[in-house]
């Protein structure tokens, strides 16, 4: 059979439409007919062939499960997403292991944290909750078989002098390495000790000061008896009936002179051991440390309702033995990897100015001691209260040394903000913008932005996770029993 002789539908396929009429561009203008009110003209886009495999059927690439604590599901690809910062530095993920956590009051901040503390603590990891100003960490840590020592009025006390397992470390030490404790400790103590001063004082001290406060720790350290710790009231004696060590650096020719050129660092320490901090920090230590314990927290709690001053020094203190424990349990070579969570940090830093860089001082930590730490805040607006701009430039780069960043719902100031530290697309700012919406008037609707959280690091894509809790860990993080239904009271 020639092509000649083949039916004409199967030599030209269309030809039983070829007569019908052809509708316009936008379609039929008839009802029903499809037309359309405006046809957009076709967007071409150019890809690698790697990339042109994703982009049908439109899904969503793998790759968004980093290892880690399991904290939630990708809101985008329900894959089940981790968060460890020690392994995903192991992994060349992240630079470092510090974690900045902000978003709004109720998302959740905490409940995160505490879902990490307990995963990292299953991973053999020692969680340190210095100064917990509200208490909320308490019942997660005795949960854990962890050791809670609460600092207050008739409760422990804390002595800021205190080198805590340092000392250990130093009488198991020589040569260099003793010399290098010797000074790690001191300058501690004297960091620590000018920071109390620049917050009962609000106002900083001057170099003379400065040298006075170092000669006298150093005095009451040389007399101070094997295995105990100089505490305050033992720098206040020295500076009261001052040597001549102490007559030389204030260029005084009588006790009487130095005494009266020193009366305001002299009544400045003594509010330590007789004003509103009576009690607190001017005795010895009542507390011990034990990193072999799962979870330890200093609970401050019974402060809350104090004087700035008085919260500020005791959060400082705090830290300041935290570091110490850490610092010294490493140096005795009872290594143990750490968690530390610092929650409202800046109400301890906002009291005076200087207390940014000093906190760092006394709680800055070796390099390569296993540390992952966290510290919790509103809003970036808490850097905008510390007192001067010095203060807050350092503040920020606390911030932006962070290699992790755990972002709640926020509004659109403090999203501009957040951008200067971390960059986000503008998917990623209007997804965080609407956690933060205003829930309905109805009851019983729960936050958009509860248990929803970005995680950046550095400039890749996010992880938009949801966090989802077990029945036992609903009651176990919950920070609002104050107001549970059948106490009759608030």
């Amino acid at each position: 059979m020639t092509t000649t002789s083949l039916p004409p539908q199967q030599l030209d396929p269309g030809a039983p439409y070829r007569g019908r009429p052809v509708p316009r561009a936008l379609g039929w203008a008839l009802p029903g007919a499809g037309r359309a009110a405006n046809a957009e003209s076709g967007v071409m886009w150019q890809s690698t062939t790697t990339q042109m495999c994703g982009l049908f059927p439109f899904a969503v690439s793998s790759g968004a499960a980093p290892p880690g604590v399991p904290i939630g599901h990708h809101m985008h690809t329900a894959e089940p997403v981790g968060l460890d910062p020690a392994e995903w530095l192991r992994q060349g993920l992240v630079s470092n292991t510090g974690m900045w956590i902000q978003g709004q009051p109720g998302i959740g901040k905490s409940t995160i944290v505490k879902r990490l503390m307990t995963g990292l603590v299953a991973f053999g990891f020692t969680a340190v909750v210095p100064g917990d100003v509200k208490g909320e960490y308490t019942r997660l840590v005795e949960h854990l078989d962890g050791r809670v020592w609460r600092i207050g009025r008739g409760l422990h006390s804390l002595n800021p002098l205190d080198a805590g397992p340092l000392r250990a470390a130093l009488a198991q030490t020589s040569g260099d390495e003793h010399a290098r404790l010797s000074e790690t400790i001191r300058a501690r103590r004297l960091s620590l000790l000018e920071a109390l001063v620049v917050i009962v004082r609000r106002a900083e001290i001057n170099v003379t000061e400065r040298r006075l406060l170092g000669a006298a720790l150093d005095l009451c350290v040389d007399a101070t008896a094997d295995g105990d710790e100089p505490i305050i009231p033992d720098v206040v004696r020295v500076l009261v009936n001052p040597p001549t060590l102490l007559l030389d650096i204030a260029a005084c020719d009588t006790r009487l002179a130095f005494r009266r050129d020193a009366r305001d660092l002299v009544n400045t320490l003594e509010l330590l051991c007789a004003g509103a901090i009576r009690g607190l920090f001017d005795r010895r230590s009542s507390i011990s440390a034990d990193l072999d314990t799962p979870a330890l927290s200093l609970d401050i709690s019974a402060l809350d309702d104090d004087e700035d001053e008085v919260v500020a020094a005791a959060m400082l203190s705090s830290w300041a033995w935290a570091a110490a424990v850490i610092d010294g349990s490493a140096a005795t070579g009872r290594h143990r990897n750490i968690f530390r969570i610092q929650d409202e940090l800046w109400r301890a830093l906002r009291v005076a100015p200087g207390l940014v860089e000093r906190s760092d001082r006394v709680t800055r930590l070796g390099r390569h001691r296993g540390e992952i730490s966290a510290q919790v805040t509103h809003s970036l607006d808490d850097l905008e209260a510390l007192p001067t701009e010095a203060d807050r430039a350092k503040a920020r780069g606390m911030a932006q040394r962070n290699g992790v960043m755990v972002l709640g719902g926020m509004a659109d100031k403090e999203l501009t903000a957040i951008n200067e530290i971390s960059p986000l697309t503008a998917s990623e700012a209007a997804m965080v913008r609407a956690w933060a919406a205003p829930p309905t008037w109805m009851t019983g609707s729960t936050h958009p932005g509860r248990g929803r959280y970005l995680i950046k690091s550095g400039e890749r894509m996010g992880l938009p996770v949801a966090l989802s809790l077990m029945p036992s860990e609903r009651d176990l993080y919950n920070t609002d029993t104050a107001w549970q239904h059948g106490t009759g009271q608030p």
